[in-house]
Order: structure tokens, then C-alpha cells, then sequence
């Protein structure tokens, strides 16, 4: 074990050229996924926490089921879609970063969708009585909501992103774990593993877990730096 400890550190303090390259290629999928996903997510959250319409209570049930979605299950379902016979093959993304970014976003949607529907809904219905009396319409009232949630929904936002970096099974299926194009931290992980090469996996865990816990450091500042601030 020390003696893989000390290979990995060297790894790293060396900055080598393959863990820079997997790890660079990670961060542009996973940030590039998150990008899409608050795009996606936080509107749709926003609009069914103030939205009142028949079925709005089954879409927030499947909402937080999809929180929970294995991804191995988003893999398949989008290597069926990207496939040369499933409905977007023709686009030709299959094994490659693009397939990989869009197995990403599936994760990440739901989550971001579901914590920002239930942080926009508790707001609402504590500001609510005071829109009415002033006559604020709702889509106004869900541009001011984000606005005063906006540390909170950064923090579920960061939730996102660690969600999309530590997932190892769709980016394997959809990327096919090509050295040099889509090999990212967590399959090459499994995959040098499995070869022996454990410095370059205990390398790659020890920046995908600073990266992880870095996340959560800047969520727990920011969550505080906003309480003492805003009360």
C-alpha cells in the first residue's frame, strides 16, 4: 500500500501527462453537463413548484424517483437512442464525449429539478399571501424566488456536479472507456484497476475525492456565508 501511495503521489507531484489528460477530460464532461442541466433543471423545478395543474403531484413523485436512477439503466437507454438504429443515431454521438455528456445530463436533471422544486415551493409558500397583496403574477414571482434561493439552489447545483463526476456506469457504456477520447477518472479507476496499475487509479481517486470534497466545502461556506448574511 505505501509503496502504491508513494507511485501515485509521484504521479501527481510530476503532473503526468495521462492522469492530466483523463482528469481535464472529466471536468469538461461533467461541467459541460452540469451547464445543460441547470439550463434544464432549475426552470423545470422553478415551474412545478408554483404550477397547480391535474398529475402535478405523480410528476414530483417521478421526479425524486428519477433522483435515485441507477446509472448504469441511463446508460442503456441512451446507448439505445444514440445507437445506429435507436432515434438519434443518425447524429453519430455513440462512443464518444458527446453520448458521454448527454448520460450526464439525464443524471443531473432530475436531481437539480427535484431539490429546486422543493426550495422554490417552500419559499413560495412563505411569500405567497404577501405576492398576492401586491399583485405579483407568478412568473414574476418565480424570477424573485430564484433570485432570493440562488446560494441555495448553488449548493444543489455543486449536488449536481458531484453526482455527474463520481458516475461510473453510463459514461462506460455510452463512451466505451477509450484511452485518449473518452476515458475519464472514474472508468479509467476501474479499468487500471483491473490491469494492475494501481498508482495511476490511486492517483485518479485521490483527485476525483479533492475534487468531491472540495465541492462540498464551498456548498458548506457558501450555505453559512449566506445564513450570517440573510439570516
Amino acid at each position: 500500500m505505501l509503496e502504491t501511495l508513494a507511485a501515485a503521489l509521484s504521479l501527481l507531484a510530476h503532473f503526468d501527462h495521462r492522469l492530466l489528460d483523463i482528469v481535464g477530460l472529466s471536468l469538461r464532461v461533467s461541467l459541460t453537463a452540469l451547464a445543460i442541466g441547470a439550463v434544464l433543471g432549475l426552470p423545470l423545478g422553478a415551474w412545478l413548484a408554483v404550477a397547480r395543474f391535474p398529475g402535478r403531484g405523480a410528476i414530483i413523485v417521478a421526479l425524486n424517483a428519477l433522483m435515485g436512477l441507477p446509472s448504469v439503466v441511463v446508460g442503456v437507454l441512451v446507448y439505445l437512442a444514440l445507437s445506429r438504429s435507436g432515434p438519434f443515431g443518425s447524429l453519430g454521438l455513440l462512443f464518444s464525449p458527446g453520448a458521454m455528456i448527454v448520460a450526464q445530463t439525464v443524471l443531473v436533471v432530475p436531481l437539480i429539478a427535484a431539490v429546486c422544486r422543493q426550495i422554490v415551493e417552500d419559499a413560495w409558500k412563505e411569500y405567497a399571501p404577501e405576492f398576492s397583496v401586491i399583485g405579483i403574477g407568478r412568473r414574476q414571482a418565480v424570477a424573485l424566488l430564484l433570485a432570493d434561493c440562488r446560494f441555495s439552489l448553488i449548493v444543489a447545483t455543486l449536488a449536481g456536479l458531484g453526482r455527474a463526476m463520481s458516475e461510473v456506469g453510463a459514461v462506460m457504456i455510452v463512451g466505451g472507456n477509450i484511452d485518449g477520447y473518452t476515458r475519464v477518472m472514474t472508468t479509467a479507476i476501474a479499468l487500471e484497476t483491473s490491469k494492475g496499475d494501481l498508482a495511476l487509479s490511486v492517483a485518479l481517486g485521490i483527485v476525483l475525492m479533492g475534487i468531491i470534497l472540495g465541492l462540498n466545502v464551498v456548498a458548506h461556506f457558501l450555505r453559512c456565508w449566506a445564513a450570517r448574511r440573510y439570516g
